[in-house]
């Protein structure tokens, strides 16, 4: 049982990052109709589990229990949507929390750090160059008010996905949200998520992080490409078959050519985040192996990428990795968690329910001549952003 809410940490006010997350945390608190802890006690006793993510996008809160705990966990999931009890004291000791939270998973990563400046350097004018987490001064500002002004907006029916997956009798369930979720009011309509849209990339950008904890060099190269949302009619689905080409698997021509044949290569790979509700990004990454140097993995990686856009793919890699993504696709609708996302995130980012069951269709009506394409239009190296992890010792490199 998910609740999937059409907001994300991309949707927030300007100077409240980190509030979409903050939320994430106070949905556990108390509501007027259950103490804090509660619920979480509810899932617990039947055996079942529970738990929240934060995304750009949406925020979302799931249940994983027998069939005959469903209306309760939506019982609960309806009074929490409207009867949080927001005071200073729970606003502060909650604010507490995900400052460390911030300091533990962030700060104290080199890896999370150069990636929040990547992004900051990716994205010049679109939101999710902002950090869901949110940025440490603007985060220690959060207060009751901006907790209720963002609560009173967007957790509201009118805004939230419901997804049920498992051994359940669709009618039942409707009767049952009826019960549970059709007892809560409506909202004000909310305005369209229309955010600032990213101008077209004219140079090549660089982010260079050295630290002494990090021991083996790295580097990921981005660019801005559009996602399922944005894109022309089969130009997300050559994308997402262009990564799984490139670097989807150790079957993928990065892998092959880095790790198996020239043994430079310690880790590579490529991937597509194709569920955004704006563009979204394409990134290839490498790191090196014993004595080779992290400039040569990158231009192997270079040269792949340059090959495809030039020469294109082969009949049978495309048949391959179709075939691969036609068969992610069957197994995922065995795994009701996995196929609970996949309609969750497409839902929340501006598809339907249709772009869902046609998706494997649509995969297998790309041609070559696509990926060709979207290689050529899109990784251009000349207007990519490339971010360095490296060891103190080799900054002079």
């Amino acid at each position: 049982h998910m609740v999937w809410y059409k907001i994300g940490s991309a949707d927030e006010p300007p100077g409240k990052s980190g509030i979409a997350h903050f939320f994430e945390h106070l949905m556990f608190k108390a509501t007027s109709n259950h103490a804090a802890g509660e619920f979480d006690r509810a899932v617990a006793d039947i055996g079942g589990s529970n738990n929240a993510f934060t995304s750009y996008d949406y925020t979302v809160f799931h249940e994983t229990v027998p069939p005959s705990a469903l209306e309760e966990m939506m019982g609960f999931e309806a009074d929490r949507m409207r009867n949080l009890v927001l005071t200073d004291d729970v606003i502060k000791t909650e604010r507490d929390v995900i400052l460390e939270e911030r300091r533990s998973r962030i700060d104290n990563d080199p890896q999370a750090v150069l990636d929040e400046e990547v992004d900051a350097t990716l994205w010049q004018n679109q939101p999710y160059r902002i950090p869901v987490i949110g940025w440490m001064q603007e985060m220690e500002q959060l207060n009751r008010e901006d907790a209720k002004a963002f609560y009173d907006t967007y957790y509201r029916p009118n805004n939230a996905v419901v997804i049920v997956a498992g051994d359940v009798d669709p009618d039942a369930v409707k009767a049952m949200a009826e019960r549970t979720y059709g007892k809560v009011a409506r909202g004000p309509d909310l305005r369209p998520r229309i955010r600032p849209v990213e101008p077209e990339q004219n140079t090549k950008r660089t982010v260079t992080l050295t630290d002494a904890r990090v021991s083996v060099p790295s580097f990921s190269t981005q660019w801005v490409v559009p996602s399922y949302h944005t894109a022309k009619p089969g130009e997300a689905e050559a994308l997402d078959l262009l990564a799984e080409i490139l670097g989807g698997d150790n079957r993928s021509r990065l892998y092959q050519q880095l790790v198996v044949k020239q043994g430079i290569a310690s880790g590579t790979g490529a991937f597509f985040q194709g569920t955004m509700l704006d563009a979204t990004n394409f990134t290839v990454y490498g790191s090196p192996r014993g004595d080779a140097k992290l400039s040569d993995v990158e231009a192997a990686v270079d040269a792949e990428v340059a090959r495809i856009a030039k020469d294109g793919v082969t009949g049978d890699e495309l048949e391959r990795a179709k075939t691969r993504y036609v068969r992610s696709m069957v197994f995922a609708r065995d795994k009701q968690d996995d196929m609970a996302n996949m309609y969750g995130s497409t839902l929340a980012t501006g598809g339907n329910v249709k772009d869902v069951e046609e998706w494997p269709d649509r995969i297998r009506k790309v041609t070559a001549a696509e990926v060709k394409a979207a290689a050529a239009r899109y990784l251009v190296l000349d207007r990519s952003t490339t971010g360095y992890l490296l060891p103190q010792q080799q900054a002079g490199n």
